[in-house]
């Protein structure tokens, strides 16, 4: 998905199955249709943006595989 958004404008946040652990974390950003997502330890190479839909899909994978 092609951006068009000032990445300094999202608010990430980690999972809080993450904890206290600040190494091998994710952090999402929500976005008007779909995340962003950005690995916590490479910030600085910016995130991947994701449509609702495709979005959408891998929630419910990860829920049903219970990953």
């Amino acid at each position: 998905m092609q951006s068009h958004l000032d990445p300094t404008s999202l608010k990430f946040r980690k999972s809080s199955y993450s904890g206290a652990r600040t190494e091998n974390c994710v952090e999402v950003a929500e976005l008007p249709a779909g995340a962003a997502v950005r690995d916590t330890q490479n910030r600085e190479l910016g995130h991947l943006e994701f449509g609702g839909t495709e979005w959408s899909a891998l929630l419910a994978g990860v829920r049903t595989t219970g990953l």
